[in-house]
């Protein structure tokens, strides 16, 4: 079976590169023999024309390796192109990563700060609604405008015509129904652990010994304190036995009383709501 490349002609079998090379050289060099017959210069002899060739095909050797080399850079830089795109696709990844992080950390942050605030907002209630029960449980200094109350007994009567702790306990409660928000009896704060008692001739305050004259200083509305203090029972009570003792008093209104705070004292016999009062407890003046 015959070869069919052997049928095919010569310019189909011949590389393309070699072919373009020769068909130049044969054509270039047949024109410049055509001139130079007709001119009647001899022709190149064979050496002139085989550097010729090997020019020509040297040049077609370069365009050759710079076209492989040109098809080579053009890999690497597809390669590198890919490599930077990829690279860049993992750091934007990242970047909405973290973003996604930074935004969850300031969700985060204002949540603790939204906490931290309803926080502190309780702890200042809590705090005021401490310092107002203290104040009117007794156990905090209280400041405002008020009435002092001075008594004292008979300066020409017997024994039964001095200020006892029932006398002071009378001025007292009328006090509190007329309004006062806090009251102390020589510097004695009163309050629902407090008490007023005699021992012997001598009143005692928060088992203190006091000795007369006492000041009353009641801290309350000034313009209506010491009206509706003689429109009390107690208040009318004490006066009127203050009247029928020869008591000594003065009552005047202060633009600001200072009340200090009441001592503490342990709960030794006090029961919890609901349980049956410990026996023996001290109360305070009625």
């Amino acid at each position: 079976m015959a070869d069919p490349a052997r049928d095919l002609p010569p310019h189909v079998t011949t590389p393309l590169l070699s072919l373009v090379t020769q068909q130049a050289l044969e054509e270039d060099y047949r024109q410049v023999a055509e001139r130079k017959g007709s001119s009647g210069i001899p022709p190149d002899p064979p050496k002139v024309r085989a550097i010729a060739v090997a020019v020509i095909a040297a040049f077609g050797i370069l365009v050759s390796v710079a076209a492989v080399q040109n098809s080579r850079n053009e890999a690497v830089e597809d390669a590198g192109r890919a490599t930077l795109i990829a690279r860049i696709g993992e750091e934007r990844a990242l970047l909405r990563s973290q973003q996604d992080r930074v935004a969850d950390l300031t969700r985060e942050n204002q949540q603790l700060a939204d906490d931290v605030d309803a926080r502190t907002a309780s702890r200042q209630q809590a705090e005021t609604q401490l310092t107002r029960l203290q104040a009117s449980a007794g156990f905090a200094p209280v400041t405002g405008e008020g009435v002092r109350i001075v008594v004292d007994g008979n300066p020409n009567g017997d024994e039964r015509q001095q200020v006892t702790d029932a006398d002071l306990a009378i001025l007292v409660d009328g006090l509190f129904a007329a309004g006062a928000e806090a009251i102390a009896i020589n510097d004695q704060r009163l309050n629902n652990l407090g008490s007023i008692r005699n021992t012997g001739p001598a009143v005692h305050v928060n088992t203190r010994p006091l000795s007369p004259p006492y000041t009353v200083r009641a801290i309350g509305d000034t313009q209506t304190l010491q009206a509706e203090l003689l429109n009390t029972t107690h208040g009318a009570e004490f006066f009127s036995l203050a009247d029928q003792l020869g008591f000594v008093y003065s009552m005047q209104n202060v633009e600001q009383l200072t009340l200090p705070a009441a001592r503490q004292r342990p709960l030794r016999q006090v029961s919890r709501a609901g349980e049956e009062a410990a026996p023996g407890i001290e109360e305070g003046p009625q």
